[in-house]
């Protein structure tokens, strides 16, 4: 497969560039930081772009190069991101934080934009990943801006999903879990007057396991791109909790209802009728 990869300098984006080329998939990775070790050890089948995809001329030019080079591609994943302004809510730079949320769905919405006339294919559907968590599906206090933007990626996610039915191109997100990343060492390095004790005991929790949850995101990804998973579009998936290889055998229900998606819980979904109209 020809897949392009944001973020692919650090962290989850790294890992899953490094496990796609292992593969033997060709990957075009795009970041801010030099990924010259990577060209170095994959050098006929990685590419990599030093740009920084929050700004759409750049993230317009590198369509460009990668048209040049590639007719089209089969999949893309949306690594790229930062958690930008933490801390309480009422204490934060209204401008950090503003440019926290702005960013983050930039960094998400400018690719999609970009690159969707080079997924558009007649057999297989290309495959597309972008990543959400970070306090997209409860509340995460003193990560309020992180949270917002994870949260409008979901529903950009689902959007798109519904307008390109006819495109074959299916697009889903990934709720990682905690990962030792940067991100990572960076609120165990704020400490917990900043980031809230229970947002840095998880971290130091995680930091010291021996769990290996990075797997899981990587068996995810894989799948994703497969034609295992063709049919399931729109879906904000755990690669922790849920049990994703099942999927398949209940297409149908996937497909015709909300399970795996952001939605309102009603009352009379709880079994309670005080809140709704009858």
């Amino acid at each position: 497969m020809k897949i392009v990869i944001t973020g692919s300098s650090t962290g989850i984006g790294r890992a899953i560039a490094t496990d796609l080329l292992s593969l033997g998939h060709e990957v075009w990775g795009v970041a801010r930081r030099d990924q010259s070790d990577l060209k170095k050890k994959y050098s006929s089948t990685f590419v990599a772009s030093q740009i920084d995809v929050s700004d759409w001329n750049q993230v317009e030019q590198l369509q460009q190069e990668v048209k040049k080079r590639w007719v089209s591609i089969d999949g893309f994943i949306n690594c790229a991101g930062f958690q930008g302004e933490i801390g309480s809510f009422s204490k934060t730079d209204s401008q950090k934080w503003s440019d926290t949320v702005i960013k983050n769905i930039s960094m998400t919405f400018f690719p999609l934009r970009a690159f969707h006339s080079l997924l558009l294919r007649k057999n297989e559907p290309a495959k597309v990943i972008c990543f959400s968590g970070g306090g997209a599906t409860q509340p995460r206090p003193n990560f309020s801006a992180y949270a917002a933007a994870k949260a409008g990626i979901v529903r950009l996610v689902e959007t798109i999903a519904e307008e390109w039915k006819d495109d074959q191109i299916e697009i889903n997100a990934i709720a990682p879990g905690r990962i030792d990343t940067a991100m990572m060492d960076e609120i165990i390095a704020k400490g917990p007057d900043l980031v809230g004790a229970k947002e840095y005991e998880a971290a130091q929790k995680q930091k010291e396991s021996k769990e290996d949850a990075l797997s899981s995101v990587l068996t995810l990804v894989r799948w994703l791109l497969s034609s295992e998973s063709n049919g399931i579009t729109g879906k904000l998936i755990s690669a922790q909790w849920d049990q994703w290889e099942k999927w398949p055998q209940h297409l149908s229900e996937l497909q015709t209802t909300d399970l795996y998606t952001l939605r309102r819980i009603t009352g009379r979904e709880r079994g309670t009728t005080w809140g709704d109209k009858s």
